[in-house]
């Protein structure tokens, strides 16, 4: 009964929060962000006592939490966001062709999942919620249970900030309650429209399968699991090879592993460049203290799923760090062949910390069937150098097939926030490869299209006015003008 309600007030409020305006709705998320910024010093106490992640980058975290609400505040307030395309009326073509409008809309009430491993950025006020809101959805957060007080105390920051706005009351609501049972009845609420996730894969796809069996199906947005594949090309290899060697290393140890973009996997071509890379990226793994996980059973998961890999056939370990204690992550490094890898499914799994797999491959050939043998990613990264990407161009057009940013001499791990971001990919990466969780375009999994045909001016939402009340870009007559 209690989520019954819930919807029923998302419901309610949806019918008044769709028709606030931009402005109003900017104000709103701006207003959001300063409630979390007045509130900074005690979320960071309380977070990093509940995540035991570093106060340092939950104050980075708070940051980009706030910068998020404001871009997508910034873009709302612009306006063109909604795609506005009017094709006016050609009464003297045969037939007669009528006055078509269209824009994007809110779909309704919508359902966030928060993040274990982001209890700000990708929780209760993250970026499925900014977006969500900014596009004029209410929203119904799950707060997650490894950071509950942190989550409570956002979600209040969030209830002053409807207060202040002038919002109605119930536009965002929080739940808690057993992860199963309760996320699945939020799913199949027929007034849920659409969810929001990012975690396991298990638990992407168990709210993927709710939405199906629902009477309407409705589209789960999940960011599962992703191995985000590093190719390091040989003339690269040959010539930087220790910095190389620090770079990811750093990378693969980021957070203990604990992001979506560590780089799980690593293929290079055979060579005595690639053992000289491989025997120093080693030793600085091994230099990495162990640190605290978010919690005892990522921890667990991380350290059954470790062992299970370096006692699987054709693995063997290079290097791992001074042994952990409790709660603690253990940095390794294995290697195997390209070989291997092909006959062993379980090679190309996710393992959530800091561990990842160099795979040798014998030759070109190789390399390319392992690439296209690997499920879809979240990123993958091209090491190589001007003479390495004119070289093997065609490898890297099979690399650009795999994931959605597709990155050159930068390590994966960090997602900047930003209008051409693509934090998505194809399946299992993400349930929908047409989507992103991070920059502006996140805006687009809350919206719908909607044409109007034949509508006098007055009845016009005021993006498709013939006035152009708002002073968006618009596509009139196949011509963009404002």
């Amino acid at each position: 009964m209690q989520i019954d309600d819930t919807m029923q007030r998302a419901a309610a409020a949806f019918e008044e929060y769709r028709y606030t305006t931009p402005a109003a709705r900017a104000t709103f998320l701006e207003t959001i962000a300063a409630e979390i910024n007045a509130r900074r010093e005690a979320l960071i106490e309380t977070a990093h006592a509940e995540s035991n992640l570093p106060v340092a980058r939950l104050n980075g975290e708070i940051t980009r939490t706030t910068s998020q609400l404001q871009l997508f505040a910034t873009l709302i307030r612009e306006g063109s966001w909604v795609e506005a395309v009017i094709d006016t009326a050609r009464p003297e073509h045969t037939p007669a062709r009528p006055d078509i409008r269209r824009m994007l809309l809110p779909v309704g009430p919508v359902v966030i999942f928060g993040a274990s491993n982001f209890p700000f950025a990708f929780s209760t006020a993250g970026g499925d919620t900014a977006s969500a809101l900014a596009a004029g959805a209410t929203v119904v957060i799950k707060g997650h249970p490894a950071h509950p007080g942190t989550s409570l105390m956002i979600f209040e920051a969030i209830t002053h900030a409807i207060s202040k706005s002038g919002m109605p009351a119930h536009t965002v609501q929080h739940v808690t309650g057993d992860g199963n049972a309760t996320g699945r009845e939020l799913v199949m609420h027929p007034l849920t429209t659409g969810v929001g996730f990012t975690g396991s894969f298990q638990g992407g796809k168990a709210l993927l399968d709710y939405a199906a069996q629902r009477t309407v199906p409705i589209p789960v947005f999940a960011e599962m699991s992703s191995i985000n594949p590093v190719v390091f090309y040989p003339d690269a290899l040959a010539s930087q090879t220790a910095q190389l060697a620090q770079t990811f290393a750093a990378s693969i140890t980021l957070g203990m592993g604990q992001f979506c973009t560590n780089p799980g996997i690593l293929l290079g071509l055979k060579s005595e460049a690639l053992e000289d890379f491989i025997s120093q990226l080693g030793t600085a793994i091994a230099a990495v203290a162990p640190q605290k996980m978010l919690h005892q059973g990522i921890c667990e998961a991380y350290t059954k799923g470790r062992s299970h890999m370096l006692e699987t056939a054709g693995v063997t370990l290079v290097s791992e760090s001074a042994p952990p204690a409790a709660l603690e992550a253990w940095p390794s490094l294995a290697r195997t062949t390209g070989k291997a890898l092909l006959t062993n499914p379980a090679l190309k799994e996710e393992l959530f910390g800091p561990y990842s797999l160099m795979v040798v491959c014998a030759d070109k050939a190789e390399l390319v069937a392992v690439l296209k043998s690997l499920h879809g990613q979240l990123t993958t990264t091209i090491v190589g150098t001007p003479a390495d990407t004119a070289q093997y161009k065609d490898v890297i057009t099979t690399q650009s097939t795999l994931a959605g940013r597709v990155i050159l001499n930068n390590p994966p791990t960090g997602v900047e926030v930003c209008a051409a971001m693509v934090h998505g990919g194809p399946f299992p990466a993400t349930t929908d490869q047409r989507f992103t969780s991070v920059g502006t375009s996140a805006i687009r999994r809350w919206v719908r299209p909607v044409c109007f045909q034949n509508f006098t001016d007055d009845m016009l939402p005021d993006a498709l006015k013939a006035a152009n009340p708002l002073g968006i870009w618009r596509q009139v007559d196949n011509q963009f003008v404002r």
